[in-house]
């Protein structure tokens, strides 16, 4: 079964008249659009974290259940992920499933968040508060700590909240949507990951490099810290879906001491 949250209340369920509007007049509208927003975005985080596995069928119905919603809201959201390519809908049975991780399709995706996200992370050195490498810290602290326990969703939560923190401070509005729609495609074979070739953990702390660079201002170290990182990543999710990959425990060694 899919989990998928936060679930979203029922179009319809509002008191619209106490809020000044009828059923159909302008805040039940501007309501409806909210609504319509916030089923776009449980959706696409549960691709981004991996909750909607790759090439398992889903329907129209299934995810508006899961969200406590009316059809009609997820078929808006589900047009727009096709868009972005994040899902696809099978001809043959009209179900929605995230597309075939062809290698060629994985190495694309590859060398298109090379592009983008270290240029993110150089932007961004020198825009972080004390608050927020604290708050890159304590993500990374999570991240560790899920790893060692095998909590595969908390890693999945904590390694989104890293990379996206850098991203938001970057200003560079049109990169952080590029990035995020590469993760939409990415998310769901990131947990395959886990998967196939147990609790993966990269042999190198990349994190705590990237930290210290974006502390210093030191934007071409964050730019290839991330590049590594993003790199390694990426590299992992080829072994794991290329068919003759056998599945193995990669070992991450222990962070460097800052």
């Amino acid at each position: 079964m899919l989990v998928i949250r936060p679930q979203v209340p029922r179009l319809g369920t509002t008191d619209d008249s106490a809020a000044g509007g009828g059923p159909n007049g302008p805040r039940s509208t501007a309501a409806d659009s909210r609504a319509h927003d916030r089923v776009y975005d449980a959706l696409a985080e549960a691709l981004i974290q991996g909750r909607i596995p790759p090439l398992k069928p889903v329907s129209l119905r299934s995810l508006a259940a899961e969200l406590n919603v009316s059809p009609m809201p997820v078929r808006e959201a589900v047009r727009r992920l096709i868009a972005e390519r994040a899902l696809e809908l099978q001809p043959s049975n009209q179900r929605l499933r995230v597309p075939d991780p062809s290698e060629g399709r994985l190495r694309q995706l590859m060398q298109a968040r090379e592009w983008v996200e270290p240029e993110l992370a150089r932007r961004a050195a020198g825009n972080l508060s004390r608050d927020l490498i604290r708050r890159l810290r304590d993500d990374d602290d999570a991240l560790m700590a899920a790893l060692g326990s095998g909590d595969v969703s908390g890693y999945m939560r904590a390694n989104q909240d890293f990379h996206f923190t850098i991203y938001a401070h970057a200003d560079a509005e049109l990169f952080h949507d590029m990035a995020r729609t590469l993760w939409l495609q990415t998310g769901p074979f990131m947990r395959v990951v886990f998967g196939r070739l147990g609790t993966v953990s990269l042999p190198k702390d990349h994190h705590q490099d990237l930290i210290r660079a974006l502390e210093a201002g030191d934007g071409e170290a964050a730019y290839a810290s991330m590049s590594a990182d993003v790199r390694e990543g990426m590299e992992l999710m080829l072994q794991a879906m290329t068919p003759a990959s056998e599945p193995r425990k990669i070992r991450r060694a222990s962070k460097a001491k800052a």
